[in-house]
């Protein structure tokens, strides 16, 4: 059996720590966007993976949800200090995993290669990929015109308009080769960003195709409670899109790829407009504060999946 999960951003992240302490290592594979990559300061950037890494290796920044814990800032006072860009805050501790990502990318290995050195050194012992070792970029166009997504999201604060979202080389065929198609017998997408954490993976060929022709049960979790977003902009972008923030909403932008639908106990009166797609729904609770929480998340999931066989 493997599992793969979709995942990115702090939402993701919880669910996959949950999926993670129920699963052996052999049993899944967490897929994480790499829409959100960018270089800054020569450096290489996967925010996402990083996000991922931390919250594994038990380093991650618990208030925020990434970053690190107990970090320091010499490097980005120095740099304001002489003036130079320190928009996207960059500690210490990250600054150095950066740095060792830069250096042996030079060297020619692969993005995959790189993140499975780094869960290495760092004891994870779950096997953590990009999507694709393609630079799959997300681009927003707003009413400041078209952005990276990171001027956007960090430097901008998400204060713009969005009016539609576009992945820079849309040409990706390959996911990450560390994920075994062949063994695939389940897929979740966690609760993440449907379009700027999940819609990025699935523009890489092999992954729309792999859902398109599966035969195992896909099972997403709702990002949307209650009509708003538990973290991060999603519910500020589906209005600017002109889509109702709504937990249907976001099973009809997965219809044609997912057969199962987690909502939170809060919507239970949304589950017959998900049915009425063709999607299974399971009801249960999803905002996940606690360990436990995430845990008992992730059993849902698990047993929706073997319930969908």
């Amino acid at each position: 059996m493997t599992i793969l999960a979709l995942t990115g951003g702090v939402g993701g992240a919880k669910l996959s720590l949950g999926l993670s302490r129920v699963l052996e290592p052999d049993e899944i594979t967490f897929v994480v966007n790499v829409g959100d990559d960018f270089e800054h300061l020569g450096l290489s950037i996967s925010p996402d993976i990083d996000t991922l890494t931390y919250t594994f290796a038990g380093i991650v920044n618990e208030s925020t949800g990434w970053g690190r814990a107990n970090e320091s800032w010499d490097c980005l006072t120095e740099l304001r200090r002489l003036d130079a860009e320190s928009w996207f805050q960059l500690g210490d501790l990250d600054l150095a995993l950066h740095l060792f990502r830069t250096g042996l990318l030079s060297k020619g290995k692969s993005l995959t290669e790189v993140t499975s050195v780094v869960c290495s050194r760092l004891g994870i012992v779950h096997k953590i990929v990009p999507a694709t070792d393609a630079k799959l970029r997300t681009r927003v166009l707003t009413d400041q015109g078209l952005l990276e997504f990171q001027d956007y999201f960090v430097r901008l604060k998400c204060e713009p308009k969005v009016s539609a979202l576009e992945y820079h080389q849309r040409t990706i065929t390959s996911l990450s080769p560390a994920v075994d198609v062949e063994k695939v017998t389940g897929v979740i997408i966690c609760p993440s960003n449907p379009f700027l954490s999940i819609d990025p993976i699935l523009e890489v060929d092999e992954m729309r195709s792999l859902l398109a022709e599966r035969d195992f049960p896909v099972v997403a979790v709702s990002p949307i409670v209650g009509n708003r977003a538990i973290k991060g902009p999603t519910a500020k972008m589906m209005h600017e899109l002109n889509m109702p923030t709504t937990c249907t909403r976001v099973a009809e932008h997965y219809r044609d790829l997912v057969d199962g639908f987690v909502l939170d106990e809060e919507d239970t009166s949304r589950a017959p407009d998900v049915e009425k797609l063709g999607i299974r729904v399971r009801i249960a609770p999803s905002i996940m504060k606690t360990l436990e929480d995430k845990i008992a998340l992730a059993k849902v999931c698990l047993d929706f999946i073997d319930k969908l066989r």
